[in-house]
């Protein structure tokens, strides 16, 4: 018995190998490389790389366009997360019920979710094109101003530009696992509730939140993650502009790294996103923690 709890613990490790030899080749080996890029003068301009400690860290910390970045990405993650929350909530409630045409609903949510990100970019970028956008023309035929808005020509509109691109993108992913999540409540107690006096939105609020926090959970953490993260779609709608007001830190490194040829300082500035995922899911794990106490 001995021996073959060996064999299938051998067995599991050559299983495991592939998958732990494709997360060092394409996650390790590169987080190993900006770890030591961002202690370098590295650039592309030079064929040395230099120590120098944690410069390239104390060098962003007094940057404006750095500093401003980071207010970026928290007002950009805050804003998209909170309302693909609620979107989603809602969406799933939505979807739970039973109606004509169920299925395809369903699946029809899903299409904003699964179409690649650069392409739903460009279809967002003829929507808010200055000249061309379909909001514009909504907006002046209607009335509401006598000319269009410069969506992505100015820093507050750019800004609301990619938030609603990214809720329009995100929400179908709360939506779906959240729905998931709906599915595994058990009827008996929401009929039991409705037994004993209980309303629609009481039953909700105190039945089915509760018992689907842990899929909240999950969903908030890669939600947060993904959008901290975030890169194409704001590349290719803003590319950081105008003036660095919608530069996230994915934006910025490719800006500084790719563009300016600075190697060293957009490692530091990508190695950034690592303290401020730890905030955001260390803070998300401890308002679930207490809130279910």
């Amino acid at each position: 018995m001995g021996e073959l709890l060996d064999r299938q613990g051998l067995l599991a490790y050559v299983l495991l190998l592939p998958g732990l030899l494709i997360l060092i080749l394409f996650i390790g080996y590169p987080f190993v490389t900006s770890l030591w890029l961002a202690v370098t003068d590295q650039s592309v301009s030079t064929s040395v790389a230099h120590f120098i400690g944690l410069d390239n860290f104390t060098d962003e910390l007094r940057s404006q366009i750095f500093l401003q970045t980071v207010r970026n990405t928290f007002v950009y993650t805050g804003v998209t997360v909170v309302f693909k929350l609620v979107l989603g909530i809602g969406l799933a409630v939505l979807m739970n019920q039973s109606f004509r045409l169920k299925n395809l609903a369903r699946a029809a949510l899903l299409l904003p979710w699964i179409v690649p990100t650069a392409l739903s970019a460009i279809a967002w970028l003829w929507l808010f094109d200055a000249t061309f956008s379909v909001f514009n023309w909504a907006i002046v035929h209607s009335g509401l101003a006598d000319r269009g808005i410069n969506w992505l020509g100015e820093g507050s509109w750019a800004m609301t530009s990619i938030i609603i691109a990214n809720i329009w993108r995100g929400t179908p992913f709360f939506a779906i696992t959240i729905l998931a999540g709906l599915q595994t409540v058990e009827r008996e107690l929401l009929d039991a509730a409705a037994v004993d006096g209980a309303s629609s939105w009481q039953r909700f609020w105190r039945i089915t939140l509760p018992l689907v926090r842990p899929v909240l959970l999950i969903v908030l953490l890669f939600s947060t993650i993904w959008t901290i993260s975030d890169f194409q779609l704001v590349y290719v709608l803003t590319r950081g502009g105008p003036a660095n007001s919608t530069h996230l830190f994915g934006t910025l490194a490719y800006d500084v790294a790719v563009r300016a040829g600075q190697l060293s300082e957009g490692a530091a500035i990508s190695l950034y996103m690592f303290p401020v995922l730890i905030l955001c899911v260390v803070a998300l794990l401890l308002y679930f923690r207490r809130s279910s106490t």
